[in-house]
């Protein structure tokens, strides 16, 4: 199933928002944030949803997140603003998270391996917060920028290991890393949710399909008899809809 999320959406009135990407798509992983922060949303989002043939899934909150932090109470904070999601997630019968795997210390330098075992924690009550709630939970590998983990294969391995969390494939992001072979040789089998995008290869720039350098056409391929959800992560709705149009030509 393609997709579509894009950050840009969150600004905008749900009920308004929520036509508008049943006109072209019939997939949405809404981003929880700002105006769909999924608890602010929930009550309307069950009286509106089923007057649209459109299926959907979720992307945690960022914003003031991070399950890797060294505070404890910010921690602690984090894992339980992802158990609401969760709540909501299964209130409104959607079966799908994707959630970031969070930061190290950005004002102390060589407070990685720290922050590393921070994450583990809360990877580890969420992986038993996807099973109380039958929500599949899909960690997502993070771009070549500062502080993020979670941005090689080798890395993700390391935050996965002793979870049955899944994992959400960003593209773009893997290519940042130059990473993507070895993120489909190592965790094909895991994902359950991939994001598309194009970028040069240096920043995480969510292109339209065919801007960046990213041989999708390889990409597709080489993902094999992947049937989860292909979502276009795109900075505008134009965008997310001619990359779905290269995309479906691609699959053919």
């Amino acid at each position: 199933m393609i997709g579509i999320s894009c950050t840009e959406f969150s600004a905008y009135d749900f009920k308004e928002v929520l036509p508008e990407v049943a006109k072209e798509f019939k997939h949405w992983e809404i981003f929880a944030e700002a105006e769909h922060h999924l608890r602010g949303i929930e009550g309307l989002f069950k009286t509106i949803k089923d007057a649209y043939e459109l299926s959907y899934s979720i992307h945690a909150p960022i914003s003031d997140i991070n399950l890797a932090s060294l505070n404890e109470r910010i921690r602690e904070d984090s894992v339980i603003e992802m158990l609401a999601t969760l709540e909501s997630a299964a209130n409104l019968d959607i079966g799908l998270v994707t959630v970031h795997p969070g930061l190290t210390c950005m004002a102390v330098p060589y407070m990685e391996e720290k922050a590393v075992m921070k994450a583990k924690k809360s990877l580890g009550a969420l992986d038993r917060l996807s099973d109380e709630y039958g929500v599949a939970v899909a960690i997502e590998n993070m771009p070549s920028f500062p502080f993020m983990l979670g941005q090689t294969a080798e890395d993700m391995k390391d935050l996965l290991d002793g979870t049955n969390l899944r994992m959400c494939f960003d593209i773009g992001h893997a290519n940042t890393m130059g990473q993507i072979d070895e993120f489909i040789s190592q965790f094909r089998d895991r994902f359950v949710n991939i994001h598309i995008h194009d970028n040069n290869g240096k920043m995480d720039e969510h292109l339209t399909l065919g801007e960046g350098n990213i041989d999708f056409k390889k990409v597709l391929k080489d993902l094999g008899n992947y049937k989860g959800n292909l979502i276009i992560e795109s900075r505008s709705y134009q965008s997310g809809v001619e990359s779905r149009n290269i995309l479906s030509e691609l699959l053919g």
